[in-house]
């Protein structure tokens, strides 16, 4: 009569065990890593933001025929952006659009199918997590023929400094400086112009530049363009050269507003001094 062996079944239980535990671990580890990527690919998904529009996209160029229109994006907010642009032809208001088709290029030549209309633009952006679009206000009525012959484009309201032409002039006419008065501890300024055309109509992006006089009172900032509303702000950091005298009363600014595009010394521009107090007791 045969006996049975104890210990060989006791090690076969084992190996079974040990087996069933390491699928279990294999499972585990594996549904781990699912879970994991899943997480990963979740948070990768939620940091990209769909596109914002948070400065309307401009027209640029004057409304002629034959002439090209450029268009900007405006700003937006969002990641990874493309963007297509869809040139629109309005009537005298703005409004009863026909649009075109979409293009990547961002300029569109007039032609004489656009005379006594307006053009719009309608900037979409696009990323991973969506799309939105923007559309910028109308141009000016578009017209055959050169320009006016006061070199200021028709209608009211704001200029692109780009529409302008001779005879048309542009004129520095506002500043303000802060603080108000400038003192001995003063370490930077903070100055502003407002730059305007054709009996008074607010200028935007006609570039600004300003130094002091004499030089090395205060640092010479990088041109900066009008905004919708004509003016320009630039900061100005105290320099070894202020106060220029013992008694010095006033700071005394060089300003320069000039249309882009041109050589610094040609085209279309303004240029005038201006001062602020100075009271060396502060």
């Amino acid at each position: 009569m045969s006996r049975s062996n104890p210990r060989r079944l006791t090690l076969g239980a084992s190996i079974a065990v040990v087996s069933a535990l390491l699928g279990l671990a294999a499972a585990f580890a594996t549904a781990s890593a699912v879970a994991a990527g899943s997480a990963t690919t979740t948070a990768a998904t939620t940091t990209t933001a769909p596109p914002k529009n948070t400065q309307r996209p401009t027209l640029s160029g004057r409304p002629v025929v034959g002439a090209t229109l450029t268009a900007s994006n405006g700003t937006w907010t969002g990641s990874g952006l493309t963007f297509v642009y869809r040139f629109l032809r309005c009537d005298k208001s703005g409004g009863g659009c026909y649009s075109g088709s979409t293009t990547s290029q961002n300029t569109y030549k007039l032609t004489s199918a656009d005379a006594g209309n307006t053009v719009r633009v309608r900037v979409t952006a696009t990323n991973s997590a969506g799309s939105a679009s923007a559309t910028s206000a109308p141009t000016a009525v578009v017209t055959h023929g050169g320009p006016p012959a006061n070199g200021c484009p028709s209608g009211t309201g704001v200029i692109q400094a780009a529409q302008l032409s001779s005879p048309a002039q542009l004129s520095i006419d506002r500043q303000d400086v802060s603080p108000f008065v400038i003192g001995r501890s003063t370490q930077q300024i903070q100055v502003r112009f407002h730059v305007s055309a054709c009996n008074g109509r607010d200028v935007q992006g006609a570039l600004v530049y300003v130094t002091a006089v004499p030089f090395q009172q205060f640092s010479i900032p990088p041109e900066t363009p009008t905004g919708a509303d004509g003016w320009a702000s630039l900061s100005m950091t105290r320099l070894g050269g202020f106060p220029a005298a013992a008694h010095q009363q006033l700071l005394v600014l060089f300003v320069r507003a000039r249309q882009p595009g041109n050589n610094v010394l040609a085209g279309l521009s303004a240029r005038r001094l201006v001062s602020f107090r100075v009271d060396l007791s502060r």
